[in-house]
């Protein structure tokens, strides 16, 4: 069994995320006035229209593009040997040291703990409707599935398949689809919560909720 309380430990230990902005194509490469250790912003706003810091520049047939930073943090490397010189896509160009939030803390956690059950294929996903209703009223977790539960309907070409529930019962403990978007096959659909572990789950993420600082 996963030693759930050990792995909040481990993080708090290693509280960071380190991410390499990558050149999106071919092209010439000017940085921004950035440097190491500066901290950088990511994007805001409802809908993350408000883009992140400028990193740089990469020009393409006389066609500049802006690269954005994608998450908030430090600049820990800057590549500068390819300033003004022509990169193929995949250059590293930025890396960035992210602090973990709480939410993506959570996040990690709940995806080791929980019984994650994954898209067998690319497709939308949607709730059969009795299941849906349930959720739309009282919440995934008012949801107990038992293995062999018709579940879903994928949808995929105009063609929509019912999908069983295949592993142990428990608790839809998280979701993690999007009506009407296409889920990729191995990502996962819900993580499940087997009864004896509720209330350990429920006791790290009372921890986290009220223990973890927040950094810029």
């Amino acid at each position: 069994m996963l030693d759930i309380s050990q792995l909040l430990e481990e993080i708090k230990a290693s509280p960071y995320q380190e991410e390499t902005i990558v050149a999106p194509h071919t092209g010439v490469v000017t940085f921004a006035p950035i440097k190491e250790g500066k901290r950088v912003r990511g994007p805001s706003g409802v809908w993350k229209e408000v883009k992140g810091t400028l990193l740089a520049t990469i020009e393409r047939e006389r066609n500049p593009k802006p690269i954005h930073a994608t998450e908030k943090g430090k600049v820990k490397d800057i590549f500068r040997q390819y300033e003004g010189t022509f990169v193929e896509a995949g250059t590293p160009l930025v890396s960035i040291r992210h602090y973990l939030s709480k939410e993506e803390v959570l996040g990690i956690i709940l995806r080791k703990a929980l019984h994650l059950f994954k898209a067998p294929e690319r497709a939308k996903y949607y709730f059969t409707p009795d299941v849906d209703k349930k959720v739309k009223v009282s919440g995934s977790r008012s949801v107990t599935v038992q293995n062999g539960m018709e579940l879903f309907i994928m949808s995929r070409m105009k063609r929509e398949t019912p999908l069983h529930y295949e592993g142990p019962e428990g608790l839809i403990y998280a979701v993690y689809f999007q009506h009407n978007e296409n889920v990729d096959a191995g990502q996962p659909l819900i993580g499940i919560c087997p009864p004896d572990q509720l209330e350990t789950i429920e006791e790290v993420v009372m921890r986290v909720q009220t223990e973890w600082v927040e950094k810029e």
